[in-house]
């Protein structure tokens, strides 16, 4: 197989493209490299482009390996044929290639292996030949007690199993059955016993019927949870006289008593061993297809809340609601250097509402906070009250935001929390974290395990490592994009810069702490174990800000400095030309002379490609941008609504929370985020809800429903944006 071809046709991408990535990524260098600075050579293929390419690599070379495993293994035997050379090359999945050497497999004793091992193989192959010959006549030349065959019916019925086994086995009545279950089964659930589920959580799955190939992924996600947890008894159902009838039509070759033995161990073969085994297979592929598609969500929805725009200059105050405990306060500077702790206790059952008012309000006037980070959990809702109603007392405008709490804890009883913050106790750590939220997701967020964040849906059902990996690639890819200042970073945010892993982060922070921070990109050389290959994948996206070098400021890579001044010096400009109050003027005179020779003619003066050229221009014109900088701004608050003062029709403004297959979750300020069906998205039709809203989104919803006894609401968006 050529598998640069064939990655070339299943993702749509010219073969130059998928040659030169799959060049790139043997040869050692990482996807944000990759798409950043290799445009000109794979043709702009973007991260998400080349992280689903290298996936497809991995697997199609394992499928070749396998492959040649097989084939090794059969030849072994003695038993390769053409045939079967043939169908290990077309072979397209691993299932496939199990299924050919399914036959071939040792496998552990089962009743035709104790059949064989009685003599009755040979019984067997009298029996399938389907001659008219008495089959009873022939079984009892196989009587013998010492083997454990005491009569012809125990040799026949011996027979019959090693029948049924080969039947079982033959790849080609396997294809065929698995073609006829992938189109035609129904996945099926009916309610376990009557004592579970006692909050009617599966009671859409009680007697549930769906074709495999219409149900969507997060019924099958349910439906497996539901199993889990005993609630549910799942079975895959197909017309099973049908799929008898296939099998026999394929083996049945006259009409005598030894074919009617065939028909028989056919269709044993079926209920026994056949059934059974693609019944498993189909629900593993239901399941592995819903995780795919769970997983894609939340990496869509993860790199959607990872480059939420940063509240910039804002003194904040991060607040984690409690009951018993109190609510924890911390309150950070615009930098995210905490000024100050303290706890109050203004719910229940303390109630000490106006102490806690006067308290934080001696902190909002003592630091000048802006703005304060409520978290979302345990007594969040009535923490909101008191901020909203003590906010409307301030003689100063301060507003507020809730802000997910997932993964606090997590960060909040880590050993880097416990590094960064030795003298504080864990709550006091999470209302940190909650604060920073606020001021810069991104760099917070990188902190914790991104499958700690939770952002999707059934994420503790997800195969672990496949969550990680995902997930992972997700924050190197929004790390990278925003870029990183080498002087101010954590170390878990220099980890996921391309190229360098958490032993280099470690060595870079403790260089600018010996040596008082880096001054240029070319310092980082001389960080322990980050060699010039590192240097290649991670210098263009760590930025020096305030350092010897302008250019180190930008996300142009050092190699294509030369570049960039040849740029300059067409525009008659100089690197200073594009620092802090020039910038603008030097980004108009470089867009003006660009469009005047060309951006063809501009980038053959300059020694690069025409992509290249375009990275450069975009950088200089606004070097140090932060690209969540475009992006709207997230809503503050001053007020907050109760769940009974809310009417159907009520028009809105809201934020998108979380994102699932069936729809979205929108903080309208209540406690409870609305949901708006995927139906209530839109006037078109929606085939997922990513196609119309992201994680962040402001946006006008109206009120079609509330059910204050099971907290939920229901909104649309139809007309509205």
């Amino acid at each position: 197989m050529d598998i640069t071809a064939k990655i070339s046709e299943e993702l749509g991408i010219r073969l130059s493209q998928a040659k030169a990535a799959v060049e790139l990524l043997d040869a050692g260098n990482t996807i944000p490299f990759i798409a950043r600075y290799r445009k000109e050579a794979t043709g702009a293929l973007d991260d998400q482009q080349l992280r689903e390419l290298s996936e497809r690599l991995n697997y199609l070379r394992n499928l070749e390996k396998r492959k040649e495993e097989v084939r090794t293994a059969i030849e072994e035997l003695g038993k390769l044929t053409d045939e079967i050379e043939k169908d290990l090359s077309e072979a397209a999945t691993l299932a496939a290639v199990e299924d050919i050497y399914r036959p071939y497999k040792p496998k552990k004793k089962t009743r035709a292996s104790i059949a064989k091992e009685k003599g009755l193989e040979p019984l067997a192959e009298f029996i399938f030949a389907q001659s008219p010959d008495d089959p009873d006549a022939e079984a009892a030349k196989y009587i013998n007690e010492e083997k454990g065959v005491d009569s012809a019916e125990d040799a026949i019925a011996g027979a019959m199993d090693i029948i049924a086994e080969n039947v079982s086995d033959d790849p080609e009545i396997r294809k065929i059955l698995g073609g006829l279950y992938d189109r035609n089964a129904l996945i099926c659930s009916v309610k376990a016993d009557d004592e579970s589920d006692t909050d009617g959580v599966y009671e859409n799955y009680y007697d549930y019927k769906e074709s495999v190939t219409r149900i969507p992924t997060h019924r099958i996600l349910a439906i497996d949870r539901g199993e889990r947890e005993g609630v549910l008894k799942v079975t895959v159902d197909v017309d099973a006289d049908d799929m008898t009838a296939t099998i026999k039509s394929r083996i049945i070759k006259a009409k005598n008593r030894n074919s009617e033995l065939v028909s028989d161990a056919a269709a044993d073969a079926y209920k026994r061993l056949i059934h059974p085994s693609i019944e498993r297979r189909v629900r593993s592929d239901l399941t592995e297809k819903a995780c795919t598609a769970a997983i894609k969500v939340f990496g869509d929805n993860l790199r959607q809340l990872l480059m939420q725009p940063p509240v910039k200059g804002m003194v904040t105050m991060g607040f984690d609601p409690g009951y018993r405990t109190g609510c924890k306060i911390s309150v950070v500077d615009t930098t995210g250097k905490v000024l100050d702790t303290t706890v109050v206790y203004p719910t229940p059952p303390h109630n000490k509402t106006e102490e806690s008012k006067r308290k934080l309000t001696a902190l909002i006037k003592k630091h000048g906070v802006n703005a304060i980070s409520i978290g979302n959990g345990t007594a969040s809702h009535e923490s909101e009250v008191f901020i909203a109603d003590m906010i409307k007392e301030l003689d100063t405008p301060v507003s507020y935001m809730v802000v997910s709490e997932a993964g606090a804890s997590v960060y909040s009883a880590s050993k880097l929390a416990q590094e960064e913050f030795p003298d504080f106790d864990v709550t006091e750590r999470s209302a940190v974290s909650i604060a920073r939220r606020l001021q810069d997701p991104l760099s917070e967020l990188v902190k914790i395990e991104p499958k700690a964040i939770g952002v999707g849906q059934y994420q503790h059902d997800m195969p672990p490592a496949q969550l990680s990996e995902a997930l992972g690639g997700v924050v190197e890819d929004c790390v990278n994009n925003v870029g990183v200042d080498v002087n101010t970073a954590s170390v878990a945010l220099l980890s996921y810069v391309a190229g360098i892993n958490s032993g280099i982060a470690k060595n870079i922070v403790a260089y600018r702490e010996e040596n008082g921070g880096f001054t240029d990109r070319k310092q980082l050389l001389k960080v322990s174990k980050l060699g010039k290959k590192t240097f290649e994948q991670c210098a263009g996206f760590l930025r020096v800000r305030d350092g010897k070098e302008p250019l180190d400021d930008t996300a142009v890579h050092p190699e294509s400095y030369g570049a960039a001044r040849k740029l300059l010096e067409l525009c008659g400009l100089t690197e200073s030309d594009i620092k802090g109050e020039y910038s603008k003027a030097a980004g108009e005179k470089i867009r003006s002379k660009v469009k005047e020779l060309g951006l063809k003619k501009a980038a053959e003066e300059s020694g690069v490609g025409d992509m290249t050229l375009s990275d450069i221009i975009k950088e200089l014109m606004k070097p140090g941008r932060d690209p969540r900088d475009e992006l709207p701004k997230p809503m503050l608050r001053t007020d907050v609504v109760d769940i009974n003062s809310l009417k159907e029709g009520m028009e809105l403004k809201g934020t998108v929370r979380n994102i699932t297959d069936f729809g979205a979750f929108v903080d309208i300020g209540v406690h409870q985020d609305g949901l708006v069906h995927i139906s209530q998205l839109c006037d078109r039709f929606v085939k997922h809800p990513l196609d119309v809203v992201k994680v962040g989104d402001i946006v006008n919803v109206k009120i079609l429903g509330i059910d204050t006894k099971k907290n939920r609401i229901s909104l649309t968006m139809k007309g509205l944006n």
